[in-house]
Parts: structure tokens; C-alpha cells; sequence
């Protein structure tokens, strides 16, 4: 079986959200899962940035059109995006995926704590 571009590093993510959600369930706020997932990767030995501020380019202009800001960067290669909604929307998804050409990377993450059982989807671009 092909292994997954850095699999390591996304389970471990993913079973610190795991933790999070079976301590505080879900109907909390984003940035509260946002401070406890900060928490429990940082307890699993992950290095990691929050709302790194990146620019946005169009096209060929020299100077970008806006910033936006991902939740976290984990070991300089996953991107991390962080919702607390019912069910993630396909509106969920292309942000992520936007984020992911923004920042350069390749593997991310789209966590949802807002519903009843943690879901979450793996991004590849």
C-alpha cells in the first residue's frame, strides 16, 4: 500500500483533535479547540505555527491583493484549517484548498469539531 505524503505528522494531528473533541464535545467557539488542539500537538512533540499570515498574489502583480491567515502550519509542511460548524460545506473545502496554494504546501487538513462525531478531511493538492 502507497504510504501518504507525510502520514506521521496527520495521524498525529488528527489523534490530538481526536482528544480534544472527546474532552470538550462540540457547540464550543473555533478558537477554543483552536487553543486546545495548540495544546495537545504540543504534547505529541509537533512543531507548529498559528495564523501565520500569508499574502495573496493575482496574477502578475507585484503586490498582494489581501492576507489571509490558516489556523496552523505543523512542522513547516500540513496546513491545518479549523472549523466548529454542523457539517463542513464544499464553501469549506475550496478555502482550504486556497489556502493550501496560498501557503505552497501540499497536505493539509480540514477539521470540524462542530458536529457530533469529529470529522475531518485530508487535502492533497
Amino acid at each position: 500500500m502507497e504510504k501518504l505524503k507525510y502520514a506521521d505528522i496527520t495521524q498525529k494531528i488528527i489523534g490530538a483533535a481526536f482528544e480534544v473533541h472527546k474532552f470538550l464535545g462540540n457547540g464550543f467557539q473555533e478558537v477554543i479547540y483552536q487553543r486546545a488542539l495548540a495544546y495537545e500537538m504540543s504534547q505529541s512533540g509537533l512543531v507548529f505555527a498559528r495564523e501565520i499570515e500569508q499574502d495573496i498574489f493575482y496574477k502578475d502583480l507585484d503586490k498582494p491583493i489581501g492576507t489571509r491567515r490558516a489556523d496552523f502550519v505543523v512542522e513547516g509542511k500540513v496546513l491545518v484549517e479549523l472549523k466548529a460548524v454542523i457539517q463542513l460545506e464544499d464553501v469549506h473545502l475550496a478555502q482550504a484548498l486556497n489556502y493550501l496554494k496560498a501557503y505552497k504546501l501540499e497536505v493539509g487538513l480540514l477539521i470540524n469539531f462542530g458536529s457530533k462525531s469529529l470529522t475531518f478531511k485530508r487535502l492533497v493538492r
